[in-house]
């Protein structure tokens, strides 16, 4: 994992990343724009940099900081001058999955422009929003179409409600169906990629092992305290600005360390290493980091979780990804065996095969 550390007063290492530093503005004209901001610059005490509409002046050494947002900016007005403001807007449109740097603009599904704010590998501008920013083309937002993203209904998830109360009769209230399917769009190759039965099977086997982890939903929290202040890595450039003992073990697949809280975090829009308390307190948020999980993070294994179902490569890789360091191999074939009865179960109510390779 890549760490930043500053070796002198203006200078820098990056470890697996070239690192940009950013030539002064000096003495630019308050109705000239300076250079645009980068989220992969380094600027230092004096630099300036434009963002939205305005001059900024770094205080202090800075990288990956939005002006506007972190202290280290100074705000030197708005710049721009007289300059007519483009009459079209000519951008292309958001690909998921196609690499976007600082500065991008792309028009999404909705008819509405986005700018990127951080490099980042297409996530959905309306969800992943650290990453992304609403942008107004021209003197006026576009007039073109617009057609509204909304989460999917729940007839649309491969489990129905009914067949979800089932499967988990003793749950926590905490855990609804409702927040879940509202969750959906944040991933929305989740349950949908495939046959109907590779959909269905994908989606007991996340349901099966969000059931180990947390003990049928029954558990919101991880419920050994001791462990707690385990979870900080205070090597991280960010720390732990929540606190030591913050980053526990919370929601469906129990997310846990500072630094797969940031990374959620960072993924969804949402302010998890500040607030990791959401992903307790709201139901959407806590089926939202599972599902990051399982769509984005090999963990210990070599593929996600979604990779492994739609791809057929068995149930047995999804615990891998998730637990296999502890679990695969022989280490704990008592959890192995829980999270296949889990699946087995749910398969068995959505009507499908379990399919290969149950086991790792």
């Amino acid at each position: 994992m890549s760490r930043i550390r500053v070796v002198a007063a203006i200078a820098a290492v990056v470890v697996g990343a070239a690192l940009t530093v950013v030539a002064a503005n000096s003495a630019a004209s308050a109705a000239a724009c300076a250079s645009a901001w980068s989220s992969s610059a380094v600027y230092t005490n004096g630099m300036t940099a434009s963002h939205a509409g305005k001059n900024w002046r770094a205080q202090w050494w800075t990288q990956n900081e939005t002006p506007g947002s972190a202290a280290v900016w100074a705000d030197q007005g708005t710049c721009g001058g007289t300059t007519p403001p483009p009459t079209s807007c000519d951008h292309p449109n958001w690909v998921q999955g196609q690499w976007y740097t600082a500065g991008s603009i792309v028009r999404y599904t909705n008819g509405l422009y986005y700018i990127a704010e951080h490099d980042n590998p297409g996530y959905d501008p309306v969800i992943s929003t650290w990453y992304w920013e609403p942008h107004t083309c021209g003197t006026n937002p576009p007039t073109t179409t617009t057609t509204t993203t909304t989460p999917p209904a729940n007839g649309s998830f491969v489990v129905s409600e009914s067949q979800f109360n089932t499967m988990f009769p003793g749950r926590n209230p905490f855990y609804t169906y409702a927040g879940l399917t509202a969750a959906l769009n944040a991933y929305p190759g989740f349950a949908k990629t495939g046959s109907d039965t590779v959909r269905k099977q994908e989606a007991a086997a996340f349901l099966a092992n969000a059931n180990h982890e947390t003990g049928g939903l029954v558990h919101v929290v991880e419920q050994n305290q001791a462990n707690y202040p385990h979870y900080c890595d205070p090597g991280q450039p960010y720390g732990c600005p929540a606190g030591q003992a913050a980053y526990y073990g919370r929601g469906p697949i129990q997310l846990s360390w500072n630094f797969n809280y940031k990374a959620a975090g960072d993924a969804l829009g949402l302010p998890l290493l500040t607030n990791p308390w959401l992903v307790q307190n709201d139901a959407s948020v806590a089926w939202k980091t599972a599902l990051w999980y399982w769509n984005t993070q090999n963990g210990p294994g070599t593929m996600t979780p979604h990779d492994a179902m739609v791809n057929q490569r068995g149930f047995g890789e999804t615990i891998r990804s998730i637990n296999g360091s502890l679990e695969c191999g022989g280490r704990n074939p008592a959890q192995v065996q829980s999270r296949v009865d889990a699946y087995n179960r749910f398969v068995g109510i959505l009507g499908v095969p379990a399919g290969n390779n149950l086991y790792c």
